[in-house]
């Protein structure tokens, strides 16, 4: 699972536990340490299940993050639950992710504390592939953060044959940096946004231009449509079926 965020009408805890019958959550993906990415992290703990694999910024340490939090209005029993993985979970994983995942691989990345001191720029920038999928999830990654992690071959190397590019900070200005697209040339621009809260609807136009190369987009399965972007808030749920040689995308909404 990647972040642990709900609404009031889903909640990932109770679908695991309830939904898949299932105590144990073998691997967890924190891409950012703010409220809306761990909402439902202290559910997990209600509900009983059990997180095996914790992975996420060790930047910066639990004493550091839980001041800053105080700093910015508070512990909320999500972050609290955060801060208690975040302190257990020291250790390199015993069974990495790449290991019982029938071919999908992890590649993930972040910049380190002092460097940066905003839990934004200290997002996990995580690669998921699959054959020749790839989708790419940078947290609420800015400009600067991600000029700084441009700097590493390994970072850009990575960037090269994204299909699905997942907007930082739910598609808002900050989270944009352009030269990322001198490495990265996805199929499709995803944002996870609602109604117009911060400006995340503004960079739409913007995100659509750098998947010109694609011209065609891609084709939403149930609708008919071909689309460069695609978001939450105007799809609902965004479905990627993924096979050895290609994949499909279904919304939830019919447009």
């Amino acid at each position: 699972m990647i972040d642990s965020g709900c609404t009031a009408e889903w909640h990932p805890s109770a679908y695991i536990r309830h939904g898949l019958g299932r105590t144990v959550l073998d691997y967890l993906i924190i891409t950012n340490a703010d409220q809306d990415h761990l909402s439902d992290l202290a559910g997990l703990a209600a509900q009983s299940v059990y997180v095996k694999t914790l992975t996420r910024n060790r930047h910066p340490p639990p004493d550091v993050l839980r001041a800053m939090k105080q700093q910015s209005g508070g512990v909320t029993d999500d972050m609290e639950q955060y801060l208690a993985l975040h302190s257990t979970y020291t250790v390199d994983a015993t069974e990495p992710f790449d290991l019982h995942m029938g071919g999908i691989t992890l590649k993930t990345f972040a910049n380190p504390y002092p460097l940066f001191q905003n839990t934004n720029d200290l997002s996990l920038v995580a690669f998921i592939q699959y054959s020749a999928f790839k989708i790419v999830f940078p947290g609420d990654l800015e400009e600067a953060g991600w000029l700084a992690l441009l700097q590493r071959p390994e970072f850009c190397a990575a960037l090269r044959g994204v299909n699905v590019f997942v907007a930082s900070h739910h598609g808002r200005e900050n989270g944009y940096c352009e030269p990322v697209f001198a490495h990265c040339h996805p199929q499709v621009v995803v944002t996870s946004d609602k109604s117009i809260i911060h400006d995340t609807q503004l960079m739409t136009p913007i995100y659509r231009q750098r998947v010109l190369d694609h011209e065609n987009g891609v084709l939403v399965a149930n609708t008919g449509e071909r689309r460069h972007v695609l978001t939450t808030r105007r799809d609902g749920h965004i479905l990627f079926r993924v096979n050895d040689n290609n994949y499909t995308v279904e919304t939830e909404k019919q447009g």
